[in-house]
């Protein structure tokens, strides 16, 4: 197992250039050349990252220009090249070289149909534009309910699994599955679950920072891995007031967390430029949203193991998912004094579920407040000012939280490199002697019942 903060290490120059320009078969030549000397053992430790990061690379990238401009003139009603060419230009459409060819990520076409209204109109996909509509009508009723009533609650109820992909299925061999499971939180209570096969091994507490259901067996059919949970989302509205702001803050939750929390020079140079004179913490927090929101446009991500320090991403490029913006925002926070930390899981309703990922800040004498910066940025984009200031302090009720810091370990701890050793929304498996990645395994989320309570 890795530790993690040595990913923070530069690479060698050599090394560096070859990844860079994707010729990535020579860059890990390379660093096993140098992996046969005598290293430092921080360079070390950031070798043998590398070489899983570059092999996760290698599925990121799969649509070559010709494919790309394929599948948008089949998925559009019309379509012209240099569309895609304005797109890869402006920095949504990601792209990487491979083998000194440029290749697009694997779902620029979701950021684009997902970010890009213009776009949007044309695609062919009817029924997901009206079932995006038709969501978004009842978030928007529930959010003015929050603002009128103070306070909405409901009693949610959903399944997951897990299942192994039949071509990587070993029969007879032990294998290991760690299944996502909701835990107590803020605005959760009353979480159960109400029913898992096969038969857990073990089952985390459920205040636990990242919380699983863990199998141990040697399955001799290939099966799915299953739970079923119910829990309470009770979401008060808070309106804010700067004038309550209290001089004394607290100073908890305010340090770095290598190696991806990190007060870099950049991040500090940002922090001096967006708060300037401001004392007041919640004028600072609002401008870190700000900026966020406004700022950084919504990507769909490569696998996050494959960056090498996610916020640092997200302030260069301007881009990043929900949870690359969420985790800007709590760098910038920290760096500025004001408490701030992860949480992470899934949308739960009101119509589906999907991953998702946002953060929490402390302002003395609110407590714990929220930022969502993709539904904010989302919110600013379509020029609803009134959405866009609801995720800045509030959330909606919609939310199973799974994951209640950054970065942290299972219980049991998974013992191969894990898929994605920051976060836990969809689950982790492995054999003895590998660990499996996303492509190997299969996941659903499955929302079964919702009650407004």
């Amino acid at each position: 197992m890795y530790d993690w903060k040595y990913l923070k290490v530069c690479l060698p120059d050599d090394i560096r250039m070859m990844r860079d320009h994707g010729d990535w078969d020579g860059a890990l030549r390379l660093i096993d050349k140098r992996l046969e000397r005598e290293l430092p053992e921080a360079m070390r430790q950031r070798l043998l990252i590398e070489k899983d990061m570059i092999q996760l690379l290698r599925r990121e990238y799969t649509y070559s220009w010709e494919d790309a401009v394929k599948l948008m003139s089949e998925e559009l009603t019309e379509f012209d090249p240099s569309e895609l060419q304005f797109y890869m230009d402006e920095g949504t459409a990601d792209w990487h070289y491979v083998d000194g060819k440029l290749y697009f990520h694997r779902r620029f076409f979701r950021t684009l149909t997902a970010t890009k209204p213009e776009l949007r109109k044309k695609w062919k996909n009817q029924e997901s534009r009206e079932a995006d509509q038709k969501e978004e009508e009842i978030l928007e009723a529930t959010r003015k309910k929050m603002r009128e009533q103070g306070e909405v609650a409901y009693r949610i109820r959903y399944r997951a699994s897990l299942r192994v992909k039949d071509e990587y299925f070993r029969p007879g061999e032990k294998l290991r599955v760690h299944l996502p499971a909701p835990a107590l939180a803020q605005q959760m209570s009353e979480v159960k679950i109400l029913w898992v096969s096969p038969e857990p091994t073990y089952i985390a507490p459920e205040d636990s920072p990242s919380r699983t259901i863990y199998f141990e067996g040697a399955p001799t059919e290939n099966h799915a891995f299953e739970a079923e949970y119910e829990f309470v989302s009770r979401m008060p509205y808070v309106p804010l007031d700067e004038e309550r702001v209290r001089a004394l803050q607290p100073d908890f939750n305010t340090q770095e967390q290598e190696p991806h929390i990190m007060f870099t020079p950049y991040i500090q140079e940002l922090v001096k430029e967006l708060v300037g004179q401001e004392k007041n913490p919640l004028k600072k927090a609002r401008a870190f949203y700000d900026f966020v929101t406004t700022k950084v446009k919504y990507t769909f991500m490569r696998a996050y193991f494959t960056l090498e320090n996610i916020p640092e991403y997200a302030a260069k490029n301007l881009k990043g998912d929900c949870g690359v913006q969420a985790l800007l925002f709590i760098t910038l926070c920290r760096a500025a004094g004001i408490p701030a930390k992860w949480q992470s899981g899934l949308c739960a309703g009101p119509l589906d579920m999907g991953m998702h990922d946002w953060a929490q800040f402390y302002i003395a004498p609110y407590g714990w407040l929220y930022a969502d910066c993709s539904y904010g940025g989302s919110a600013y984009r379509a020029g609803n000012i009134q959405k866009w200031n609801h995720y800045f302090g509030n959330l909606d009720p919609f939310r199973a939280v799974i994951n209640s810091e950054f970065q942290q370990e299972f219980d049991p701890p998974k013992y191969q490199v894990r898929y994605d050793p920051y976060d836990n929304q969809c689950g982790e498996a492995e054999y003895e002697d590998h660990g499996l990645m996303g492509n190997e395994f299969e996941t659903e989320e499955t929302l079964i019942g919702i009650e407004e309570l």
